[in-house]
């Protein structure tokens, strides 16, 4: 597979991904993420594997907006690195959490199949004053 076809099958993977986060997929996400999976959140927490899954079967989170545009890939040999912007309107134990991130997606190609191994959520927020123009 040339570098061209991997980036679209991680885009492909990726808006997938994206779909089953909205719709609590669990079996979706359990096949997809890699056992050491980590997820970083926006305010530097860290969640395993199970514990990402949890959030969703728990119904402790629910999404109305789960999207991921301005999407960049950059394919390597067996791993790919997707940055985008994530837009998400959901509750959290009934506390909104809508938000616009800058998101990393780090993607590994396994037995010819590709895994989300890791993500990085960052709030996107304006420049400090100082360095305005």
């Amino acid at each position: 597979m040339n570098r061209e076809q991997a980036e679209q099958e991680v885009r492909r993977l990726a808006d997938a991904w994206t779909a089953a986060e909205l719709r609590g997929d669990t079996a979706f996400l359990e096949q997809t993420l890699t056992e050491d999976f980590i997820g970083i959140g926006p305010l530097g927490f860290l969640l395993t594997k199970q514990e990402w899954l949890e959030r969703h079967r728990s119904s402790e989170l629910k999404y109305n907006v789960h999207t991921l545009d301005e999407v960049k890939v950059r394919g390597y040999d067996e791993a790919a690195i997707l940055v985008g912007r994530l837009t998400q309107e959901a509750t959290y134990r009934g506390n909104p959490v809508n938000t616009q991130m800058r998101t990393t997606l780090v993607f590994v190609c396994q037995d010819g199949q590709w895994h989300l191994a890791g993500l990085h959520f960052c709030n996107i927020g304006q420049p400090p004053p100082f360095a305005r123009s």
